[in-house]
C-alpha cells in the first residue's frame, strides 16, 4: 500500500478474522475500496488461483516450505518472496550474560506459544555454564501461568488447534524416546501445551531439525564456540540466530560464520523491527520484508532518459 499497489488479502484459512478487521479498518481510514481486496478459503484453491492469475504482479507469502515451493511452481512471471520456516537458535557462551540469555529463551520460545516464525527452538549453553542456565531456565519456565488467553493474568494460551498440539506432544514424545529429559512440562491438555523444557537433544529429533511452532526449547550443551557455530547452522533454515557473549572476537566471528539474515548479539533471535531488512537463507525464504526493503521489491523500476541537446 505503502508503494501504491493495490493489494489482495489471502488470509490463513485457519486465521482469518484478523486480516477482515484490519481491512474494515483501511477502509474507514479513507483507503480506496478498489485498492484492497480480502479473499478467505481455501489455500490449495483460493490461494492458487491468485498466483496463477496474471494480473497479479508479486506474491508476498509467509507459511510453510512445501506450500513457498509450490507458490514458485505456479507464480510464472513475477516477483516473489517468501518468509519460510525456520528452527532459530540460541547460542550463549562461556562470558555470556546468564540472566539475560534466559530471559530471552523464555519470550522467545513461550510467547504465542511458541507460534512465532523466529521463536527460540534449540539452545546451545557452554559446558561450563550449562547448569546454572538451565536452573533458571526451568524456574522461569515454570513461573509461565498457562491458560484462557481472554485473561489477564495468563502468560501463555493454546496453539491453534488440536491438530498441532497433539503434533507437539508427538515431537516431545520423540525426543524423550531418542534419549532427551524434560526438565519441566510435556503434557497436554486439549490444545494446551506445558511449556516445555527439554535437555541433551539427539540431533536426528524432529525439534532439531524441524520447525516446531510450539512450546518448547531443546538445550544442549557445547565446549567450545566453533561447535556451537557449526551446530546452530546444522540444519536447512536460516531465518534469525541470537548468541550472548562478552568477547567482541566471539561476536564477529559469529555474525561472519552462521548462515541466517539476522544475527543478534545479546539478544534472543526472537527481536524483530519494523525498520530491519528482515528475511532468510536456505529454506527460510527468499526476499526481505522491513519498510524500505518490503517497498523496494514492490516498486517497479523505471528509467527515464532525456536528450537536452537540440
Amino acid at each position: 500500500m505503502a508503494a501504491g499497489n493495490a493489494v489482495v488479502i489471502k488470509p490463513p484459512t485457519q486465521d482469518p478474522l484478523t486480516n477482515l478487521i484490519l481491512g474494515e479498518i483501511l477502509l474507514e481510514a479513507g483507503m480506496p475500496a478498489e485498492a484492497l481486496s480480502i479473499i478467505t478459503g481455501p489455500g490449495g484453491k483460493v490461494g492458487t488461483s491468485i498466483v496463477k492469475d496474471e494480473r497479479i504482479r508479486m506474491v508476498s507469502f509467509t507459511g510453510s516450505v512445501p506450500v513457498g515451493k509450490k507458490i514458485m511452481q505456479d507464480a510464472g512471471l513475477k516477483k516473489v518472496a517468501l518468509e519460510l520456516g525456520s528452527n532459530s537458535p540460541l547460542i550463549v557462551a562461556e562470558t555470556g550474560n546468564i540472566e539475560k540469555a534466559v530471559k530471552a529463551t523464555v519470550s522467545g520460545g513461550f510467547s504465542q506459544a511458541g507460534q512465532v516464525c523466529i521463536s527460540v527452538q534449540r539452545v546451545y549453553v557452554h559446558k561450563s555454564v550449562y547448569e546454572e542456565f538451565v536452573n533458571l531456565l526451568v524456574k522461569k519456565v515454570e513461573e509461565i501461568k498457562v491458560g484462557d488467553p481472554m485473561k489477564e493474568d495468563t502468560d501463555m494460551g493454546p496453539v491453534i488447534d488440536e491438530d498441532n498440539a497433539i503434533r507437539v506432544e508427538n515431537w516431545i514424545k520423540e525426543a524423550v524416546e531418542k534419549g532427551a529429559k524434560v526438565a519441566t512440562g510435556g503434557k497436554r491438555d486439549y490444545t494446551l501445551i506445558q511449556p516445555t523444557v527439554l535437555l541433551n537433544v539427539p540431533k536426528d529429533t524432529k525439534i532439531m531439525t524441524e520447525e516446531l511452532f510450539g512450546p518448547a526449547v531443546a538445550v544442549n550443551s557445547f565446549e567450545n564456540f566453533e561447535d556451537a557455530l557449526a551446530e546452530a547452522n546444522s540444519t536447512k533454515y536460516g531465518l534469525q540466530a541470537g548468541v550472548f557473549t562478552s568477547k567482541i572476537e566471539e561476536a564477529f566471528k559469529a555474525i561472519e560464520t552462521l548462515e541466517f539474515g539476522g544475527v543478534l548479539i545479546n539478544e534472543g533471535p526472537r527481536y524483530r523491527a519494523d525498520f530491519m531488512p528482515y528475511g532468510g537463507y536456505k529454506e527460510s525464504g527468499i526476499g526481505r520484508e522491513g519498510i524500505r526493503f518490503a517497498i523496494e521489491e514492490m516498486t517497479e523500476i523505471k528509467t527515464a532518459i532525456f536528450d537536452l541537446k537540440e
